[in-house]
């Protein structure tokens, strides 16, 4: 599938590392280098805007490296990136670690997961089937 991209940073495109890899990673594109904070949580610039084709979304997601080694994970996640957003892509990181976390330009910060969607339509009825699993939620599966 092609997309459509405009890349305003001085960085490569998103690619994917290996042939099985389902995420792209992201890099920031900053002026300065940006300090996390334990607990702070900032927008950072990607310099990339998408237009995704009709029935895809963009999803953006930690980078488990991040996440493993420093605490940082991406607070909304997974992000969103609707197909009809035209805007610079934009990574909102968060520290969860307890020492500070420095983002230079440059920095892998995320990935970035094309997925096809459906849209929906409702349709009302006075009850749902049933299942083995019924209302059993947060937990349930698998007790005896």
């Amino acid at each position: 599938m092609n997309v459509n991209i405009v890349n305003h940073s001085h960085h490569p495109l998103p690619v994917y590392a290996t042939l099985g890899a389902s995420g792209m990673d992201l890099r920031a594109f900053i002026d300065l280098p940006i300090t996390l904070a334990p607990l702070q949580r900032r927008l950072i610039a990607t310099g990339i805007s998408i237009a995704l084709p009709q029935g895809y979304e963009a999803q953006i997601r930690p980078r488990s490296g991040l996440a493993l080694h420093h605490g940082i994970t991406v607070l909304n996640s997974p992000g969103t990136i609707d197909e009809d957003y035209r805007g610079e892509i934009k990574i909102l990181l968060i520290n969860c670690a307890d020492q500070p976390f420095v983002v230079q330009d440059g920095d892998r910060i995320a990935q970035l997961v094309v997925a096809k969607y459906e849209s929906i339509r409702w349709t009302v009825v006075p009850m749902l089937d049933q299942t083995d699993r019924g209302s059993g939620g947060h937990g349930s599966t698998g007790r005896n």
